[in-house]
């Protein structure tokens, strides 16, 4: 294999690693991926060293010419959640490793899932919000409380999206879902008696809860990535801070417009 070739398969491998970190896949799955697509093509030495925020690899041929060592660093400056795209880049990576697909055709492919679209914005607020609504049943929320939850949730997941979609970060995007989830809980408890604000609000925070952050950092712990495991513990703390700051401050300055209640 020649030094062109060698480079650009390293290439297609940070590419097929950066596609999964910024979709919200565990570093140890990013790591394995890169090491079988490069051992794959004749590199005897891989090392692939992979942080929530950054991917580092060298690899080697064993050779004696001290050019023939390479070394790529991508940084990973925004973090999502699309486990469709994480599947796809699997599926690749089986099919390149077993079989003889080109360095050319294997980044085509690549382009062709990061290019992915998700599901339209529209269909991800109903569904975060049909989500959210059954989540305040399972708190005994009645059918009232169903339906608020639904709406104030439908209304939490566009606005964090689209805040999303205009570069805002990730602690500002869940303080205002926080505050928006308690705000619309508290307006709908108005329309009837029977609504409770804390009901509805349990349920629409759901979709800003950070469930796979957290369980990333467990299975991260428990793989031995002890930094990459305690940045995602971080980042779901810091998520859950934002959501719990954005609520409570609407709460509380209700409290105090209206004389010291809620209901």
């Amino acid at each position: 294999m020649n030094q062109v070739n060698q480079k650009k398969l390293l290439v297609m491998a940070v590419y097929a690693g950066e596609i999964m970190l910024k979709n919200g896949a565990e570093t140890y799955r990013v790591e394995d991926t890169i090491t079988r697509l490069c051992q794959s093509r004749n590199y005897p030495y891989v090392d692939a060293y992979v942080t929530p925020t950054g991917i580092f690899v060298s690899v080697d041929t064993k050779g004696q010419m001290e050019k023939e060592m390479l070394s790529s660093v991508k940084r990973i400056r925004s973090r999502n959640i699309n486990l469709n795209k994480i599947t796809e880049v699997n599926d690749f990576s089986r099919k390149f490793v077993e079989g003889s697909m080109s360095v050319e055709d294997g980044m085509q492919q690549l382009r062709h899932i990061d290019g992915l679209a998700s599901y339209p914005l529209p269909l991800q607020a109903f569904m975060g919000g049909v989500a959210s609504a059954f989540v305040a049943l399972l708190f005994g929320a009645n059918l009232l409380e169903f339906i608020s939850a639904l709406i104030t949730s439908i209304i939490v997941t566009f606005s964090i999206k689209k805040l999303n979609e205009a570069g805002f970060t990730l602690f500002l995007n869940n303080i205002v879902g926080g505050c928006l989830a308690a705000f619309f809980a508290i307006l709908l408890s108005y329309l009837h008696p029977s609504i409770d604000v804390d009901k509805v609000i349990i349920g629409a925070i759901m979709v800003m809860v950070p469930g796979v952050a957290m369980t990333n950092a467990v299975r991260d712990t428990i793989m031995g990535d002890l930094v990459s495991g305690l940045a995602r513990g971080i980042e779901a703390l810091l998520i859950a801070i934002s959501i719990a700051f954005g609520v409570g401050f609407v709460l509380k300055a209700w409290i105090i417009l209206i004389g010291g209640t809620l209901i």
